[in-house]
């Protein structure tokens, strides 16, 4: 069973960023204390009370005090058995790690205490992009949060990296990633840039301030990102994951996996197997619900087609690819005669392979990841 809880604050807005997060911290000790309390409501959500995984995203959980990160776990602790081995992680951002010059590594300390694995919000190691994105921390900084995090006994490291930036060049992406290569970090995960309405980068490319860039520039970039890693001994396990031998990330693992996860904060998702539970995206409204003791979340049954789905989405975008028999047995129906024809089409465009039950993408698959998995939907 696995645990996500969702912190939802950042000291400043990055301007590519959709996600649910608040820039002022006043609701920060009302909302621990409402995070604590659902995850007391939801002890019983999951099938059982054995975690493997527990996940703190964000946000930004690095904002996280002592006597916060206590308080989180001691409630997990008391509602539930945490494995043994468990991977543990928390979302960091660099300057959140970098203590100050008399004792650097005071942060990382703290953390230390509670988890075992750091995801760290790199992006790029570039300056001009850290600023364009409006990241809070330096390019100094993210060099030396690395290498603060390998003293403080944090092996089990894995950094973010975004490509595809306006501007940008692929000599750019090329040092980015030699970088992030020259600390031997045992997993990393490179995103494209995505420009979402309503973001800064959205209403930039509105007014024509910004332009994205294009298709072509971005599928080069993620070949030289495929090529780079892989020939650096990494195994692309999902379509943005690469890790070394045995360093793949088990909690995000589980979600392409579909096993049963409990997520706990605004904004937070939840999946049981049969539905998915939606927490409301504001911090307020979150806060006055899980004080009256209720759940501010929306339940969605999933049809045969939902999971079909959903299974087809984020399993086709891994190694381990689709299981053609668990397809069969969600859709009621012999999954590979429902869909002859388009699997015919993209074994025969060079997109989609099967063997040994599993339909996998090929490496020229790998850039029509979305299309293919459109193409295998249930109606």
């Amino acid at each position: 069973m696995h645990l996500y809880i969702h912190i939802p604050f950042c000291k400043q807005a990055c301007h590519y960023c959709d996600f649910h997060f608040s820039t002022s911290l006043k609701q920060k000790t009302a909302l621990v204390e409402a995070l604590c309390r659902e995850i007391e409501l939801q002890k019983d959500y999951l099938p059982t009370r054995h975690l493997e995984t527990i996940y703190l995203g964000g946000g930004t959980p690095s904002l996280l005090n002592e006597s916060e990160l206590q308080q989180l776990f001691e409630t997990i602790h008391r509602f539930y058995t945490v494995a043994p081995d468990a991977e543990i992680t928390l979302e960091a951002n660099p300057d959140d790690l970098v203590g100050p010059a008399a004792d650097p590594l005071a942060p990382l300390r703290l953390f230390r205490q509670y988890v075992n694995r750091l995801s760290i919000g790199i992006q790029s190691f570039h300056e001009p992009n850290l600023r364009l994105m409006n990241r809070a921390h330096s390019a100094t900084e993210a060099e030396k949060c690395v290498q603060l995090a390998r003293e403080a006994g944090f092996d089990n490291l894995t950094i973010d990296l975004i490509y595809g930036m306006p501007a940008e060049t692929n000599g750019i992406w090329e040092a980015d990633l030699a970088k992030a290569l020259s600390f031997g970090i045992p997993h990393i995960s490179a995103y494209c840039l995505t420009i979402e309405p309503g973001t800064v980068f959205g209403n930039w490319q509105k007014k024509g301030r910004l332009q994205a860039a294009d298709d072509e520039f971005a599928a080069d970039q993620f070949t030289i990102l495929m090529q780079t890693l892989v020939a650096n001994g990494y195994e692309q396990y999902e379509i943005s994951n690469f890790a070394q031998p045995g360093w793949e990330a088990r909690h995000n693992s589980s979600y392409w996996k579909r096993r049963p996860y409990l997520g706990i904060g605004p904004s937070a998702h939840s999946f049981n197997n049969h539905s998915r539970q939606y927490n409301v995206a504001n911090n307020a409204q979150y806060v006055r619900a899980i004080e009256k003791g209720e759940i501010p979340g929306t339940v969605e049954e999933l049809s045969r087609a939902d999971q079909v789905n959903e299974y087809v989405l984020t399993g086709i975008r891994t190694k381990w690819g689709c299981d053609v028999r668990e397809l069969t047995a969600l859709a009621g129906t012999d999954f590979e005669a429902l869909h002859r024809a388009e699997l015919q089409t993209l074994y025969s465009r060079g997109w989609l392979i099967l063997q040994d039950n599993r339909l996998t993408l090929t490496e020229a698959g790998k850039l029509f990841a979305d299309r293919v998995a459109a193409e295998l939907f249930m109606s």
